[in-house]
């Protein structure tokens, strides 16, 4: 069997052309990924090792509940009680799930649930909990990362880097009882007699706003990485380093929307007729359609190419949606895609007295065209 292919070279205008990406004067860096396919969109000294501030607590989150199970009740030492700065009410010897610590330190910031955390999770041993903190960080390919402290308070050599920290987040994104945490506002703990409220000021202000996690010490400035959901993809933002918080929220807004507008959801292929096949013996050639739609999320201001590969002719029998080929869409050298082409209608093959009916008479044709 013949086939042809026939190729429609960005024949597909759906993407609208892309905007440059905002360039931010105060951020010490920053960086815009996509969390579906980890295509970077921007970035600015990106692998630069600088502090992290309370972003550190995903590793923290991360690693404790490979030891704690979120509905454990655990002791709180007299070493994490004592931790200053952003806090919740924690004093020795109290007795708190793990849950409510988690979300003191994913959503209110504290550095004493925090650090309650490490401990219950290592018996008390806190630079062991860091040190399996940093072999995580290694295991997850987190280059720039090196950490001291659980809490994500300043200390020297306590630094990460705006490409790590967009890992790190989509990683903790993978955990529903982070997943879950991150995207809250505000809740109660122990037993409803502690409110928490987060940092993150563009949750329920920008649309589809996920989590995932803010800090900020004097080293580190005002830092976040956020995660905003479309349909089809999800785009991480981080900023670090910013002078100010009303600073850090324009420009993380800024970063996200021009994130999210660098992708559209599109169908593709539509249910219609993409292609003719010939049919023998003076049958009318067949329509090929592909029965079902195909839908990506496709990046603006690239082109897309549609290819159609078909038999140029088919033998018959042909049955009512026999695959008889495929579209596909492609962005450059990516398959986007694809779906079969079908017969659109069934074609018998003729008996044998018509068969040799049609042989004589395009034998007589030939002949006639001979003699003139």
């Amino acid at each position: 069997m013949r086939r042809l292919l026939l190729v429609a070279a960005a024949a597909l205008a759906f993407a609208s052309a892309a905007r440059a990406a905002p360039q931010l004067s105060d951020a010490r860096a920053w960086y815009v990924v996509n969390g579906a396919t980890g295509e970077v969109l921007a970035q600015h000294n990106a692998n630069a090792s600088v502090p992290i501030a309370s972003i550190t607590k995903l590793m923290t989150a991360l690693v404790a509940l490979r030891h704690l199970e979120p509905s454990q009740t655990v002791t709180v030492t007299s070493g994490a009680a004592e931790v200053g700065e952003s806090r919740i009410p924690l004093r020795a010897g109290q007795r708190i799930t793990v849950h409510d610590l988690l979300e003191g330190a994913l959503i209110q910031s504290a550095n004493n649930a925090a650090d309650a955390l490490a401990a219950a999770a290592s018996n008390g041993d806190v630079a062991h909990f860091v040190a399996e903190m940093n072999a995580r960080a290694k295991q997850l390919g987190l280059r720039h990362t090196h950490f001291v402290r659980p809490d994500g308070l300043d200390a020297p050599g306590h630094v990460s880097s705006a490409s790590d920290v967009a890992k790190l987040a989509r990683i903790a994104m993978h955990s529903r009882v982070v997943r879950e945490i991150v995207a809250k506002r505000s809740d109660r703990i122990e037993d409803g007699t502690v409110a928490v409220h987060t940092w993150n000021d563009l949750l329920g202000i920008f649309p589809g706003l996920v989590g995932v996690k803010t800090g900020h010490t004097n080293d580190a400035g005002w830092c976040e990485v956020a995660a905003a959901r479309r349909s089809g993809y999800t785009i991480y933002a981080v900023i670090l380093g910013s002078p100010t918080r009303e600073q850090r929220n324009v420009d993380l807004q800024r970063l996200l929307q021009w994130g999210v507008d660098q992708y559209r959801t599109l169908a593709l292929v539509h249910p219609r007729t993409y292609a003719w096949t010939t049919a023998p013996y003076g049958r009318k050639p067949i329509p090929l359609v592909a029965v079902r739609s195909l839908v990506r999320v496709v990046r603006t201001g690239r082109p897309l190419t549609e290819k159609i590969v078909a038999p140029a002719a088919v033998s018959l029998p042909v049955a009512l949606q026999q695959p008889l080929g495929r579209v596909e869409i492609w962005s450059g050298r990516h398959l986007l895609g694809s779906r079969p082409l079908v017969a659109a209608r069934a074609e018998r093959k003729p008996g044998s007295f018509a068969r040799l009916s049609w042989y004589a008479g395009r034998s007589v044709h030939h002949l006639a065209g001979l003699l003139h």
